[in-house]
């Protein structure tokens, strides 16, 4: 059996749930906080980075989340995520490093650090203008989502992959943290629901953090 060991606002963790759960894996979860990561978790990941995949009957220990989906795409067959042809595979990957990167740096670190880790660690209100800037380079990245959803049937082509994945899991917790206004991104957002209708993702949307609860809509698989 896996142990995903991940806390519930990682983003990438997320998207290692999200492909588990598409490709019919089993695990169990372990929840830790990369601001006070137990010893146990650091021996895992020197870097203190969730999210670790660990299975201690093949003796096997995977971090960082690019790498753990790499691991699975290419040990399970089930639901591939990353295929088509070479030119297909490279836009793939060109999207997870979008999202996981500039998305991530532009809007989901703001919030979490703002929602997150000011009201749990340093016990700080959060400042407005930050939220205010992350919400508007959510609205960029959206209106990019927008366009490629016009011109394809799922955000790298005419299958959904880990593209979609990677895109999921972020919206996801920024949809959590109240950072996303959806007037104007129809497309995004049908795209969206499509995903919280999925059974891999339900048991994120039934997830909550002890102090930080999210909006009413968030759960609602049509809003």
């Amino acid at each position: 059996m896996w142990q995903l060991y991940q806390f519930p606002l990682c983003p990438f963790s997320r998207k290692i749930r999200l492909l588990m759960g598409e490709k019919g894996i089993a695990y169990d979860l372990v929840r830790e906080h990369p601001w006070a990561p137990s010893d146990t978790f650091h021996n895992l990941n020197a870097a203190g980075r969730t999210p670790v995949l660990v299975n201690q009957e093949k003796g096997i220990t995977l971090a960082d989340s690019r790498a753990i989906a790499e691991y699975l795409e290419e040990t399970v067959d089930t639901s591939p995520m990353i295929n088509g042809t070479a030119a297909g595979r490279a836009e793939i990957r060109r999207l997870v490093a979008l999202f996981d990167e500039n998305f991530y740096a532009d809007v989901t670190a703001p919030l979490l650090h703002e929602r997150m880790k000011k009201r749990i660690i340093t016990r700080q209100p959060p400042d407005s203008r930050q939220l205010r800037d992350a919400m508007r380079m959510a609205h960029g990245h959206l209106d990019y989502m927008d366009w490629l959803i016009d011109n394809r049937p799922w955000l790298a082509g005419s299958t959904m992959s880990m593209a979609d994945l990677a895109a999921a899991a972020q919206i996801s917790v920024a949809d959590y943290l109240g950072g996303i206004d959806w007037k104007g991104h129809e497309q995004t957002r049908g795209w969206y629901a499509v995903f919280k209708s999925r059974p891999s993702f339900r048991p994120l949307l039934s997830e909550r953090m002890d102090v930080i609860k999210p909006p009413a809509h968030y759960s609602q698989v049509d809003a």
